[in-house]
């Protein structure tokens, strides 16, 4: 049997993308068509993996950060022996397949991260690599390499127009991120067309002034010089960027080289041109035996996965202690005495009652629980001395690495993203700060984490008009409403260090689960509770203070709106009015718990008013049509904070008046229908 040539080779690649994409009708048949050499060099020639299993720990990563192609990835897959289906490509882009428009994260077997929006693949790529740096670092001995990977990257004109790709690159290269290896598919064209009218940066001199290496003017169709260039690439201590000049669409007679290639189906006409000019007198997705065999990673994929595990029990043998602990990170699990140790500090917190800003009550939670989790990697995009997430034990990560905290600089959407990178990497374990109004600029990261199911926490302060004298360019109004929004996004707003403390464990506790801890800059009263209380916290919602007799009201309120729920409640009480308080820190919580347990905590049929220094829309669902809520339908004002809460009228005497109005209507609403 000959062995299949190189050219073969990419036209496998060319025929399954641009046949799956046809039988789809809808897809992006030009990048795979034109990043069919590159592939052929990077995933028969470099790529370390295993298709037999897909999750061993020191495989390479790659990162189709271009995701619009993802048919190229899937051909890949299953070409070189992952669990992917011939009918797996045919259905491709088809409900409940396991290929979907843009790879995603637990669909198809092999993809490393969910990609689409252009250049947050990189972003997860700066993450990998940087996971792997730190993995090694710590756990690496004398002739026992137990991390040693390199992160590579396909990457698009468009990957790179994204602000995102400056902010990712920037601190790569300054970090020195050498197993990077990010390959950019120069072809000069995006949807619109041909991109010099709006493109005309000189990339390389771009990259190299972030200091990475660049290996410029490759050409992308030459399976040896991209094969060369790797090798070079994987010999720097820099993260390289190597540019391939490339023809999208190609292979395609006559639409090669055209935008036309790359956002629709080519059209059986061209399809069947393009098979000639190939050379390719196969069926749809039928690839010959000789290719397949040639194309299959699985052999020599279970030998270096072999080769690591032995190692890995020499590893284990001579440091049994490291061992555990790595095999602890990688499956993501806590220690085991984790709970016992979140339970001590608890009950610790909540005997030494202070007035404290959540922000620094954060900073505590931090300071009890990294001891215990020397997987943490801290962060703040350049404001760490007001997010707090220092602690005593923080050390800045260089170039040089030997750090677990690390200064992200004005970068909320890379930090974010790389974040997500470094906990689909494993092992690691991120947390990173910015002001809660800067969530916006991080927002599609955010969402990448919640679509992806996976457990950054985000530590955001300064979360209201209580910012104070910075103003409404600096205020958050709206943002912690639309985080809720996010599905599988779980936000925490706690009122005091009682339910910060809580709000860190059960973000540590999340498997699935993206965290958003919303953190107060102004001091709060700690809340006294009982034993009851203390452990109904982590259920998201629980009853602060009780009324005694039949209850007429509840108030509902968050973080530093609590303080003013409990003074109208006295207040209501001196009018005769009997109302309870529920503190409701994290709704995503709260809403998951047991119908029972809700109608306990906020009985049906009882008049409900909420109070939050924000917009009013998101609680409408908790009040319902004839509740109340006290809140902000209008941007902040540039003042000291206590000077705006009476401003917006975020007291506790509008609170207690707006109750007694909202108890007279609906009683007098009651005598109407009775």
């Amino acid at each position: 049997m000959t062995t299949p040539d190189t050219d073969t080779l990419a036209n496998a690649l060319r025929v399954l993308s641009m046949d799956a994409v046809q039988r789809a009708g809808s897809g992006h048949p030009g990048m795979p068509m034109g990043m069919a050499e590159i592939s052929v060099a990077l995933w028969h020639g470099h790529l370390r993996h295993n298709p037999a299993n897909p999750d061993w720990p020191d495989r390479d990563r790659f990162v189709l950060s271009n995701g619009h192609g993802s048919m190229l990835l899937y051909a890949l897959l299953h070409l070189t022996g992952y669990d992917v289906a011939t009918d797996d490509l045919a259905r491709f882009r088809r409900l409940g397949s396991r290929t979907p428009g843009h790879p995603e994260v637990g669909y198809t077997p092999g993809v490393e991260t969910t990609t689409g929006p252009l250049g947050q693949g990189l972003a997860n790529a700066v993450g990998m690599a940087l996971a792997e740096r730190q993995l090694a670092e710590e756990f690496n001995r004398d002739g026992l390499p137990i991390v040693d990977h390199h992160t590579y990257a396909f990457v698009g004109d468009g990957c790179l127009m994204e602000g995102i790709s400056h902010e990712a690159a920037s601190l790569a290269g300054t970090l020195g991120l050498g197993k990077l290896i990010v390959l950019y598919d120069d072809n000069g064209i995006s949807i619109d067309g041909e991109v010099e009218g709006w493109f005309t940066d000189d990339t390389g001199k771009r990259f190299e002034a972030y200091g990475w290496q660049v290996i410029d003017g490759v050409d992308g169709h030459d399976v040896a010089e991209v094969d060369a260039a790797i090798t070079r690439a994987k010999a720097d201590d820099r993260p390289t960027l190597i540019a391939c000049r490339t023809l999208i669409g190609k292979g395609a007679p006559t639409k090669q080289g055209s935008h036309d290639s790359h956002g629709a189906p080519l059209g059986e006409d061209e399809i069947r041109a393009t098979r000639k000019a190939l050379g390719w007198s196969h069926s749809p997705f039928e690839i010959p035996e000789a290719v397949a065999a040639e194309w299959s990673a699985r052999e020599r994929g279970a030998r270096d996965e072999a080769a690591w595990r032995e190692r890995f029990a020499r590893y284990a043998e001579a440091h049994p202690q490291a061992a555990a602990e790595f095999e602890r990170r990688l499956a993501g699990a806590l220690p085991e005495d984790f709970a016992i140790l979140a339970q001590r500090h608890l009950e610790a917190v909540a005997e030494h009652s202070e007035t404290l800003a959540t922000r620094k009550a954060s900073q505590q939670a931090i300071q009890a629980f990294a001891p215990q989790l020397p997987e943490l990697l801290g962060g703040s995009a350049d404001l760490a001395g007001s997010n707090l997430t220092l602690w005593d034990q923080a050390r800045p990560l260089t170039r040089d690495g030997g750090g677990n905290y690390v200064h992200y600089g004005v970068r909320e959407f890379g930090m974010a993203a790389i974040m997500n990178g470094l906990t689909l990497h494993g092992g690691i374990r991120p947390f990173g700060g910015t002001f809660l109004m800067f969530s916006e600029y991080a927002r599609n990261a955010l969402r990448m984490a919640a679509l992806m199911k996976i457990n950054p926490i985000f530590v955001f302060t300064h979360d209201s008009i209580g910012l104070g004298e910075d103003g409404p360019t600096h205020q958050p109004v709206e943002q912690t409403a639309s985080l809720r929004l996010m599905p599988n996004m779980d936000v925490w707003r706690p009122c005091d260090a009682v339910e910060t403390q809580v709000a860190w464990q059960v973000a540590l506790e999340h498997a699935d689960t993206p965290t958003s801890l919303i953190l107060s800059r102004q001091a709060l009263p700690a809340q006294p509770r009982d034993a009851r209380q203390l452990a109904d916290i982590r259920r998201g919602g629980y009853v602060l203070a009780r009324e005694t007799g039949a209850l007429d009201l509840v108030l509902i309120a968050t973080g530093s709106e609590v303080e003013l729920a409990v003074a109208a409640r006295e207040r209501l009480a001196a009018r005769g009015l009997r109302a309870r308080v529920v503190s409701l820190p994290s709704t995503f919580v709260f809403d998951r718990q047991p119908r029972d347990y809700r109608d306990a905590v906020l009985p049906p049929r009882v008049p409900r008013l909420a109070v939050e220094a924000g917009v009013t829309d998101y609680w409408r669902k908790y009040v319902g049509l004839d509740g109340d809520v006290v809140g902000l339908d209008t941007f902040g004002e540039s003042a000291p904070a206590d000077e705006l809460y009476r401003h917006f009228g975020l007291t506790a005497e509008v609170v207690t008046e707006r109750a007694s109005q909202l108890l007279a209507t609906t009683r007098a609403s009651q005598e109407v229908f009775s």
